[in-house]
């Protein structure tokens, strides 16, 4: 998602979270009519509470989600999990699972990042690319066993990464896209643990680690994960379970003015702590290098797919890096803004942005000549005209993720 429109300048800070609102309602609305007449999006086991709360629903990789809920929106939410907690449907995203002898190594050999760096119960932040180095997707990796793998990809990549790895698997392993076999439930923010203990399920193991649980007679994976940067927990229960889980985690989440949350404040959240999103800050046009995701590469690994390509670029240098801009004027920056130096040669572009609730004010992630330094001072075109942003590493702000 591309989260937020650009605001015109002039406006109090109050005055552009209004504008923001209104600007994303208006796109969002459009949206909605297309998918009322689109019977080919899916839908999470969530659906109908969705609608039921009047949610706005846009496609995100074929799946129609909810963008934000009404009373507040996007702000209301985005606070909700910086200040206390959210509950969010991520059910799009994919699921797939690698069984047999040797499913780890395998593994091993294809995706980026090192998994004998984790033992078994622990998660993994990882890449799929190809030859060229490019990024197929990022995805996790839960390392069940040396024998059972359990992969979360993004939803629109799934079945491709499911084909990839089915094209050269060996012999014995059984490999299973399980896209609509299971839910996934986000809870965010200071309070997720006491909500979950609400429910009986496990908390406080250790960050990147997952815990398989049972509630009420039902199975679900409990895995200290989140795309927030607060502390928090992704739940995978089983699809048919999804709907009594999500209603448990709602009932036990208000004492501490918990909310359901939309993707749209997913978003915002991300884009605060400079996480990457797939097709804007990743692709198979931007490498794992030029993303500044390298420390997600196991560089000596005997092999992973594009590794010849990725090790050659690391050697000679990236053409292009990612950098985080600060906004010190009113204008948002959006994906695709050009960016330019103080004498007006191009820099490079905006691969997100967005209105930070939190500090509010524009930030951004951009793909930028590796000649730009933190603290430069850059600007950014928006809708034709030039904005002030300082670079800065990424997060924009400080958290607790841990």
């Amino acid at each position: 998602m591309d989260a937020v429109p650009g605001v015109q300048g002039g406006a109090s800070p109050e005055r552009e979270l209004f504008l923001i609102h209104r600007e994303n309602t208006a796109s969002t609305r459009a949206v909605i009519v297309d998918l009322m007449t689109d019977s080919s999006l899916k839908t999470s086991p969530l659906h109908d509470r969705h609608v039921a709360l009047g949610a706005k629903m846009a496609d995100f990789g074929g799946w129609e989600m909810p963008i934000e809920y009404p009373g507040g929106g996007v702000v209301r939410e985005h606070t909700a999990v910086r200040e206390r907690v959210g509950i969010f449907d991520v059910s799009h995203l994919g699921k797939a699972s690698i069984k047999g002898p040797g499913a780890a190594a395998f593994i091993n050999s294809c995706l980026t990042n090192d998994l004998g760096r984790i033992g078994e119960g622990k998660a993994q932040y990882t890449l799929c690319c190809d030859e060229t180095g490019g990024v197929v997707d990022d995805l996790i990796v839960y390392l069940r066993a040396e024998d059972d793998i359990f992969l979360i990809p993004n939803a629109s990549n799934t079945a491709e990464v499911v084909r990839r790895l089915q094209a050269v698997a060996p012999e014995g392993l059984e490999i299973k896209n399980l896209h609509d076999g299971y839910g996934v439930i986000a809870v965010q923010g200071a309070n997720c643990d006491e909500v979950l203990e609400a429910l009986g399920l496990p908390t406080g193991h250790e960050y990147m680690s997952f815990v398989e649980a049972d509630w009420n007679g039902r199975p679900v994976i409990v895995c200290r994960t989140g795309y927030t940067g607060e502390r928090g927990y992704e739940l995978v229960p089983l699809w048919d379970d999804s709907l009594a889980l999500w209603d448990a985690l709602i009932e036990a989440a208000a004492p501490f003015e918990g909310l359901p949350c939309g993707l749209g404040a997913r978003d915002t959240l991300r884009t605060e702590m400079g996480y990457p999103l797939h097709g804007h800050d990743l692709s198979l046009d931007i490498t794992p290098v030029q993303a500044r995701a390298g420390w997600a590469v196991g560089w000596k690994k005997d092999t992973f797919w594009g590794k010849e390509a990725l090790t050659a670029e690391k050697a000679a240098g990236p053409k292009r890096v990612n950098r985080g801009l600060l906004v010190s004027g009113r204008g948002i920056p959006r994906s695709h803004c050009q960016v330019k130096g103080s004498d007006g040669n191009p820099l490079g572009e905006v691969t997100s942005g967005t209105f930070s609730p939190t500090l509010k004010q524009g930030v951004a992630l951009a793909l930028l000549a590796p000649t730009v330094k933190e603290g430069d001072e850059v600007i950014i075109d928006v809708r034709g005209r030039d904005v002030t942003a300082t670079v800065v590493k990424p997060p924009f702000v400080q958290v607790q993720v841990h």
